[in-house]
């Protein structure tokens, strides 16, 4: 892991592609709020650092939810978005995501298996009977990492990508993440954040065609400290 100015922090970067390290609060790309995308400071970054004159290019390649940590990755060329986009669509990037969630699951290890419904004007997913209008099959796979007293560190993988597939699914299994308010969790985080980190990518490289791992650790906090002790 490598830090750079301004805190950006990257975890990965040749000619055709950048992994950086996203933050609570950052957004993967342009929404209703204004606030300016994770991209578009990565490009302003690669712009200032490397004297370009003219425009850079920055493809957004995947999205994760803007309360959540970890891996996200851009493609710094127009045939390294449309390889990477066509990987993505057909599944063929692995990704594992860490989850604090509430309480301890009665199985150690379980495949999630339902639909899903998203509420466009909540922004909010819901498991729903495989009958209603809207509904996409969702399916994840979690082990437990370890426990504490309250909480508990899982893993996550997914089959599918939809609309906050890990908080619905974990919400409706009795767990929420810690902090997600919006499904269900106790109390919220400060800044707003939860406790989901897109922890590692696995892929192979769309121009290199090596197979690329690239890993996020974990926030620097007590509880996140505390359950990845000793993994």
């Amino acid at each position: 892991m490598k830090t750079t100015k301004g805190n950006l922090i990257i975890l990965y970067e040749d000619n055709h592609l950048i992994a950086v390290y996203k933050r609570p609060g950052d957004i993967s790309q342009a929404d209703k709020t204004g606030d300016q995308p994770l991209g578009d400071i990565v490009k302003d970054f690669i712009k200032e650092r490397d004297h370009k004159p003219g425009n850079v290019f920055m493809g957004v390649i995947h999205r994760i939810d803007r309360p959540t940590y970890g891996v996200i990755l851009f493609a710094k060329t127009s045939k390294a978005l449309e390889r990477m986009t066509v990987e993505f669509a057909q599944r063929r990037v692995n990704k594992t995501y860490w989850a604090i969630v509430e309480g301890k699951p009665k199985e150690k290890e379980k495949t999630i298996r339902n639909f899903l419904w998203k509420n466009q004007e909540q922004n909010r997913s819901y498991v729903v009977s495989e009958k209603k209008p809207g509904a996409k099959e969702a399916v994840s796979h979690y082990k437990v990492l370890s426990e504490g007293d309250n909480y508990s560190l899982l893993e996550i993988q997914i089959e599918t990508g939809r609309h906050h597939q890990i908080r619905t699914h974990l919400s409706d299994l009795g767990h929420p993440i810690k902090g997600d308010v919006k499904y269900g969790a106790k109390r919220a985080n400060k800044f707003l954040s939860i406790d989901l980190l897109a922890r590692e990518v696995n892929f192979i490289h769309p121009i290199k065609k090596e197979p690329i791992q690239i890993i996020a650790n974990p926030p620097d906090e007590k509880i996140w400290q505390d359950l990845t002790s000793g993994l």
